[in-house]
């Protein structure tokens, strides 16, 4: 029986958006072994029949010492497992699960899900972070990208692999995430839903100031919310708006559907994305999205057909969306929810990706 180990951050990321992967790699006969930090979801993945290592992993600090205890910790697990392939997800498991399998010569498919702030910033952080992806992907097999632009940034800083994919997102499961009618709301009210991490890379700040204006504007005809973690640094934004009663923070959610549902349209205004999961699954539960006009954004957007752009890091952008949205009448609501459905039954289809994923494991697993 083949083996196939994947290294990611998140029981949670890697169940809700790859797992139809696993459960296809279990049906051609692979045996599945995940490493993996936490344990929100991973009972989930037992269930069916995955085996779980724990390996611990600093998602977003940078410690060097915690940082070489991942990678011998990837080495022994390696090592010990014997995997025929092995997937990473992420910059860490990249980085060091990747220069471990080159080193044991062991293939392996890394996937950018995001560039994340350093490629922006720039600075000395970001030669540092080059030159650990040149070393650690230069013998992957198959290196896949979740938007064009991703990739062109990778390739101009000489971030080569074997071979670059690039595929659209993660793609969404359209059966699990079924249309939902428009809500109709007896009082009227226009619900906005943000969905995800709380925090300044996020559009965070932005949300709330528009939140804070459209209340201003339309006084209780309007309702903002947002479920996910709150990161420590923006606590004391979060809690100041639930204060003045502008905005409702939801903790995470593992069935985020029953919230979509009840909204009128998602807001994405994020500064940065690899191809945004939440916007797919808005777009597939029929609901309208208002999402910054950047790359892993753009490209689930039927502009002013089934949402609108916004500038990132703009809050007047952002506010006039909003009020363009909520301007519109039912029929106009209605009509942009189904064209959401329809542009991603058409171009982000999970089942199309995830073949895709299948196809070069086939290629390099003989």
């Amino acid at each position: 029986m083949p083996k196939a180990l994947i290294l990611a951050n998140s029981s949670s990321g890697l169940y809700d958006f790859r797992n139809e992967l696993l459960v296809g790699l279990m049906e051609k006969g692979y045996e599945i072994v995940i490493s993996l930090p936490d344990d929100l979801k991973v009972k989930e993945l037992k269930d069916e029949g995955c085996r779980v290592v724990h390996t611990d992993i600093n998602r977003r600090g940078v410690n060097p010492i915690q940082d070489m205890a991942l990678l011998r910790a990837y080495k022994s697990l390696v090592k010990k497992e014997k995997p025929d392939v092995v997937l990473t997800y992420t910059i860490k498991p990249n980085i060091y699960g990747g220069y471990v399998c080159g080193r044991q010569k062991v293939p392996y498919i890394s996937t950018i899900t995001g560039l994340g702030t350093t490629f922006e910033r720039g600075g000395m952080l970001l030669k540092l972070i080059v030159t650990m992806y040149k070393v650690s992907l230069k013998k992957c097999s198959a290196l896949f990208f979740q938007n064009e632009e991703n990739r062109k940034i990778f390739e101009s800083h000489g971030i080569m692999a074997k071979k670059h994919v690039t595929v659209n997102g993660s793609g969404v499961n359209l059966e699990k995430h079924k249309q939902e009618p428009i809500p109709g709301h007896e009082d009227d009210v226009t619900r906005f839903l943000y969905i995800g991490r709380l925090m300044t890379e996020k559009g965070s700040k932005e949300y709330i100031e528009a939140a804070r204006a459209l209340h201003e504007k339309y006084g209780g005809k309007v309702s903002f919310a947002a479920v996910g973690y709150c990161e420590d640094d923006f606590r004391p934004i979060a809690d100041e708006a639930e204060k003045e009663g502008i905005l409702k923070v939801i903790p995470y959610q593992k069935d985020i559907h029953p919230y979509m549902k009840e909204a009128d349209a998602i807001v994405h205004p994020s500064y940065h994305e690899g191809m945004s999961n939440v916007l797919m699954e808005a777009a597939a539960t029929g609901r309208p999205v208002i999402a910054s006009d950047i790359s892993g954004c753009r490209e689930i957007v039927d502009t002013d057909k089934s949402g609108f752009l916004c500038e990132p890091r703009d809050a007047k952008s952002l506010i006039s969306a909003l009020e363009r949205f909520t301007e519109l009448d039912t029929d106009g609501r209605r009509a942009m929810g189904e064209a959401a459905r329809r542009y991603v039954e058409q171009k982000f289809d999970r089942r199309s990706i995830i073949l895709t994923y299948i196809e070069e494991i086939k290629r390099i697993v003989k």
